[in-house]
């Protein structure tokens, strides 16, 4: 084995609620690093030289999976139709659609002719691509008048993204160029102006601009600003499409307003002032609102109607009551149907619900744990609902339900042009129990052929946090793995919102470290029953679950070969002590405010994975960084990885990779990001010595 980079201890000291915090590896952070997200060429030359070092070294170690790299691409790539396309969706004259050409990374945007015809394209990837190192798609709309598209693209992976409008009729753009933006545009109905949402140098989405179009972006007109930093501000179009909804809020607390698209100087109008702890959004039809929210109580939610005329909290009317334990995920509104996707025991379903009668029925599904989704379109007045449905061994299909005639018919079916027998592997459940007696849902994909008698190598998958669950959904990229003799399982932790909000709700702030606890109990649970054995397990998770990768690796590392953490938050404390970053203030409701809260700090001092690395044996270690990474930045696992080398007594190695061009999505093009992925999977067959 070469000899790892060694990172210069560069100590700095504060003290804060009585306690000293000594960071030896805070120097990894450039002084500039906004800069550096738009411009990576800034960054810092040593700590570009320490980077640069890493990558060498983790290419080094991982040579001897050189060959299994590109082995694996191959196999991932194999199973990729690569002039894939999406199923067109109309509106009024047209069907919008995207598509790839053999070969390309990026999607080619365009249309059809409703009844069919001929592809007509607006937006080549491919060609856009070229002229950058990185490149990817925001937004793409097309104006009321079907004459112009508004896009956005990203090439520095920072997730700034330019807006520019393109004629269709002519392929080529308008003058109008909007720099600094969240990405998506909402059309004013006289195809005249449009709003976005322009992100800050602190890159918070906090103000909502008009932009006419012949206009510079310095004249345009602020029509919203959120003045507290910690809260997010998206916009989108309202079910009917008569409004422009501006959504704000954090984690625990939610706001919206209503713009009338018809009017071009019209002014937001509030539908109910925000209240700590409730969250709400609405969606119209004709003169009535509808409400989903967890107000008075209501932790999985439930669904209220108010007028569109007066819409304040005391003119809510209860529609669809809350029922615990039954979460309500989101509605979709149509001109004579509500369709609401909701989730019990961890099982999506959707309900269809008459809104001339009250009748209501549901789409029944079969499988053991499977992934559903709703696919919103853009028209209105019609009986059509598109879903998307896949289990762990059933790819993903899109189908087309009347929810008049309630019968559907299958518009795709992902294809797998290397071949895929379904019937080859087994996809089940089981319930782990936690250490206060918690039933944490685990989602298992294996050959049928297996023998399960504790040898076989296994890759957990968690995240847990912000409420978003891990569906049971397909991925042809797993079957590299499992293929070659692993067990694929996801663990449904708290954190999530798996088996409901409350579900979350005992995953986050004093309660985070249960989302450790479920993660270690699934793993011993699935060592229990003979899926595998202890060392034969790799743990994988991103972002916020690469939080969760550092904290059980501290906690339990010993019952893991290799841990693969992805863009990992690990340096959590001090990361919500800088409120300069980001993502800090709108991330205190989730982790608490450690800088005015001495409960938060110490609770968070507890957990957080750099500041608790212990002198023990580790398993083998990856992360993965992206260097323009808004989100978790370059820095995070970079110290995390210097530390663990500067402590650990034993064990290893550990890796870390940085993506110089990339940010919090790693790669952009639907190829690279193979590279990634096989980098990751490659490392998991070499901790279990399948290389």
């Amino acid at each position: 084995m070469v000899a790892p980079p060694i990172a210069p201890r560069r100590p700095t000291r504060r003290t804060l609620h009585g306690v000293t915090l000594t960071d030896d590896y805070a120097w990894l952070k450039d002084e500039n690093w906004q800069e550096v997200l738009r411009d990576p060429s800034r960054l810092a030359p040593d700590i570009r030289s320490y980077l640069e070092a890493e990558n060498r070294y983790t290419e080094t170690v991982l040579a001897p999976t050189e060959e299994l790299q590109k082995t694996l691409v191959a196999e991932m790539r194999g199973r990729i139709k690569e002039d894939d396309s999406g199923v067109p969706t109309p509106d009024g004259p047209y069907a919008y659609l995207w598509k790839y050409r053999e070969g390309g990374q990026h999607a080619l945007i365009g249309r059809v002719p409703r009844d069919g015809g001929d592809f007509q394209l607006v937006l080549d990837g491919d060609a856009l691509a070229r002229e950058s190192d990185y490149f990817k798609f925001g937004g793409t709309r097309h104006s009321p008048d079907h004459r112009l598209e508004a896009w956005s693209a990203d090439q520095r992976g920072s997730e700034y993204f330019t807006i520019r409008v393109r004629r269709w009729t002519a392929g080529e753009d308008l003058a109008d160029t909007i720099e600094q933006a969240s990405g998506n545009v909402v059309w004013g109905r006289d195809s005249t102006f449009f709003y976005y949402v322009r992100v800050d140098d602190n890159h918070r989405p906090l103000q909502v601009f008009r932009h006419r179009l012949g206009t510079l972006q310095s004249d345009d007109i602020l029509v919203y600003e959120e003045k507290d930093p910690g809260w997010f501000t998206h916009i989108h179009e309202s079910a009917s499409g008569r409004f422009c909804v501006i959504a704000g809020g954090d984690h625990d607390t939610s706001e919206q307003r209503l713009i009338d698209l018809a009017l071009p100087d019209a002014a937001p109008r509030l539908i109910a002032p925000r209240e700590k702890g409730v969250r709400y959004s609405v969606a119209d039809r004709a003169d009535e609102l509808y409400i989903l929210t967890n107000d008075r109580g209501a932790i999985d939610f439930r669904i209220a109607t108010a007028p569109l005329s007066s819409s304040g909290r005391e003119r809510w009317r209860e529609l669809v009551p809350h029922r615990p334990g039954v979460y309500l995920l989101g509605i979709e509104l149509y001109a004579n149907h509500l369709v609401r996707l909701e989730r019990a025991n961890a099982l999506p379903s959707i309900v269809i619900r008459d809104l001339r009668d009250g009748t209501e029925h549901a789409i029944a599904f079969e499988e053991a744990a499977y992934s559903l989704d709703v696919v919103g379109g853009y028209e209105f007045d019609t009986t059509t609902v598109r879903f998307a449905y896949s289990s762990m061994t059933t790819p993903a299909e899109i189908y087309d339900y009347d929810m008049a005639s309630r019968t559907r018919i299958m518009r795709k079916r992902q294809e797998i042009p290397s071949g895929h027998d379904p019937a080859a592997y087994v996809t089940t459940r089981i319930m782990a129990k936690s250490h206060d007696g918690a039933e944490v849902p685990v989602s298992i994909l294996h050959r049928r052929d297996l023998a399960l008698d504790g040898g076989a190598p296994l890759l957990l998958y968690g995240y847990g946090s912000y409420g978003m669950a891990m569906p049971a959904a397909f991925s042809s990229n797993r079957l590299s793995l499992v293929d070659r003799g692993f067990v694929y399982a996801i663990a449904h932790i708290r954190g999530g919102a798996d088996k409901g909000w409350s579900w979350y709700l005992d995953g986050k702030r004093e309660k985070k470290t249960n989302t450790f606890d479920d993660f270690i109990a699934a793993a011993r649970s699935l060592i229990e029953r003979r899926y595998t054995s202890e060392k034969r397990v790799v743990a994988h998770g991103g972002s916020a679950g690469g939080m969760l990768m550092g904290a059980v690796a501290n906690r339990a590392g010993d019952l893991f070969a290799g841990i693969v953490a992805e863009v990992p938050f690990v340096d959590v404390l001090n990361t919500m002590l800088d409120d300069k970053l980001p993502l800090t203030p709108p991330e205190w409701p989730e982790w608490g405010n450690p800088i005015t809260d001495e409960a938060a700090f110490r609770t968070i001092l507890t957990y957080s994975p750099y500041e608790n690395v212990q002198a023990k044996a580790y398993p083998a270690i990856l992360a993965m960084a992206g260097l323009t990474d808004p989100r978790v930045t370059y820095w995070e696992p970079a110290k995390w990885v210097a530390r663990l080398r500067a402590t650990m007594t034993s064990g290893g190695p550990v890796l870390l990779r940085t993506n110089m061009g990339a940010g919090h999505g790693g790669a952009a093009g639907r190829f690279q990001r193979l590279d990634e992925i096989a980098l990751a999977y490659a490392f998991a067959l070499w901790a279990v010595r399948l290389v």
